[in-house]
């Protein structure tokens, strides 16, 4: 953004009825100007470079491709855009994600017009702004670091179930009805959050603390 001129932004919220909040809000300040909404993350991505915005405010929960994910496929893109999180949920894994992917702030949707307008600004301009509840959320996840596996998912689950009863990848793929490779990037995901440098080792911690039925 040039100096003097406004901060372009871009909505990104799959519920119509809080973007026309948003534009409302928006319009309410002379230095910042709507140049784009999407109603979800495969829209914001079509709409970028020609939006061309410095500040996206960005929805978490939608369908498809979330905010988190269309956060990072943003910032790889166009690593020059700031993302605002803006959402109705504080849970430590959602804000932990959001700014894995590249956000640069994380917001409630209860926050004032003044806290939100300041948000953006900062954001331009390389600064942070967190809810206080997820400032909370982050101090709890880095005093209490989560257990090896319990960050699975229930893919990652069903897969590392299968392993434990000796099945190979090939065998996998066809009790899920799935792809090999997909077997095997849920593998690897398996044996990383795990510590394990073998499928053998994934099985044998998994069984020991008691992450398989078996």
């Amino acid at each position: 953004m040039s100096d003097g001129a406004p901060i372009r932004v871009m909505l990104v919220d799959d519920h119509a009825v809080v973007r026309s909040g948003l534009k409302a809000f928006l319009m309410a300040y002379d230095d910042l100007k709507l140049v784009g909404e999407a109603g979800s993350g495969f829209e914001a991505l079509a709409q970028l470079d020609k939006a061309r915005p410095d500040v996206i405010l960005m929805d978490l929960m939608m369908p498809e491709m979330d905010g988190a994910a269309t956060t990072k496929a943003i910032r790889e893109r166009r690593p020059d855009v700031q993302v605002v999180v803006l959402t109705s949920f504080p849970e430590e894994d959602l804000v932990t994600r959001a700014l894995k992917a590249g956000a640069i702030s994380y917001l409630l949707k209860n926050v004032s017009a003044t806290e939100l307008s300041d948000a953006i600004r900062k954001a331009n301009a390389g600064r942070s702004t967190l809810a206080p509840e997820a400032a909370q959320a982050l101090i709890h996840t880095a005093t209490h670091p989560p257990k090896l596996g319990s960050d699975q998912t229930t893919r990652e689950q069903e897969v590392l179930e299968l392993m434990s009863t000796g099945l190979n990848n090939v065998e996998i793929a066809d009790e899920l009805v799935v792809s090999r490779s997909t077997v095997k990037f849920h593998v690897s995901n398996i044996l990383s959050k795990l510590q394990a440098t073998s499928r053998t080792e994934a099985v044998a911690f998994a069984i020991e603390h008691r992450l398989v039925k078996r």
